[in-house]
Parts: structure tokens; C-alpha cells; sequence
């Protein structure tokens, strides 16, 4: 993505843009963050708030844990039952970008899927909080 927006940038410098650049760089950004999202969780690499939670008793850290992956699950339902709705809607429009005309819908069901992978480790995070191996 870095190097098609720079080759782009470049390419206007000199009179030759790259056709298509927003397109393939939004769709690709879409893809990577849909699915890093469920890796990162898995990795544990997102910010915590960590101050709170270390003045708590571990059990009620862990339930207080354990809820708010109950909501995220829930959330993360919604979202990707919602995009399914989207990108089957999509796929029946035939809708594509713009300029390269690359259908949009596959895009869509990749996100909605990555939705419910994040679902998947929200549960095994819920599992890991009651062994004791969250932490």
C-alpha cells in the first residue's frame, strides 16, 4: 500500500499518476485491518487500561474481564452480521470501485468473516481468564 501511494505521489510529480491508487489502497487497508484485528487480540497487542484493573481483587478483575469480552462478542456479532448483509447486497448490485471496477463484495465477506474470528478469540480469552492464564 506504502509503495503504491508513493509511486502515485511520484507519478503525478511527473505527470503520470497511477490510475486507480485510492481504490486499491482503501481496499487493501480494509483487508489488512479486518484481518489483523483478530491477531492483534490474539497477541494481546492492544492497549490495556491496566491502572484499574491492578487496584481490583482477581476475581472481580476477572469478571469484570470476562464481561467485557461478552459485550465485545456481542458487538463483534452485530458488526459482522451487518457486513454479511452488506456484502451479500453488493454482490447482488454487482457493485465495484469506480475507476478499476474490482468487486467490492469479496471484500466485504473478509471483514464479516475476520468479525467472527474475533468472536472466536474474545471466547478463548474468556477461557484463559478462568483458567488463570490470561494475565
Amino acid at each position: 500500500m506504502m509503495f503504491i501511494t508513493v509511486a502515485d505521489v511520484a507519478g503525478r510529480a511527473l505527470g503520470h499518476p497511477i490510475m486507480g491508487t485510492y481504490e486499491i489502497v482503501g481496499l487493501s487497508g480494509a483487508i489488512v485491518i479486518g484481518f489483523a484485528v483478530p491477531f492483534t487480540s490474539w497477541q494481546k497487542g492492544h492497549i490495556y487500561m491496566e491502572f484499574f484493573l491492578d487496584k481490583l481483587p482477581q476475581t472481580q478483575r476477572q469478571v469484570l474481564n470476562v464481561f467485557t469480552r461478552l459485550l465485545c462478542i456481542v458487538l463483534f456479532i452485530f458488526i459482522g452480521y451487518n457486513l454479511l448483509q452488506v456484502a451479500a447486497d453488493f454482490h447482488r448490485a454487482g457493485e465495484v470501485s469506480p475507476t478499476l471496477q474490482i468487486p467490492i463484495f469479496p471484500v466485504a465477506y473478509g471483514v464479516a468473516i475476520c468479525c467472527f474470528i474475533e468472536c472466536v478469540v474474545f471466547i478463548c480469552d474468556i477461557c484463559r481468564i478462568w483458567e488463570g492464564t490470561n494475565e
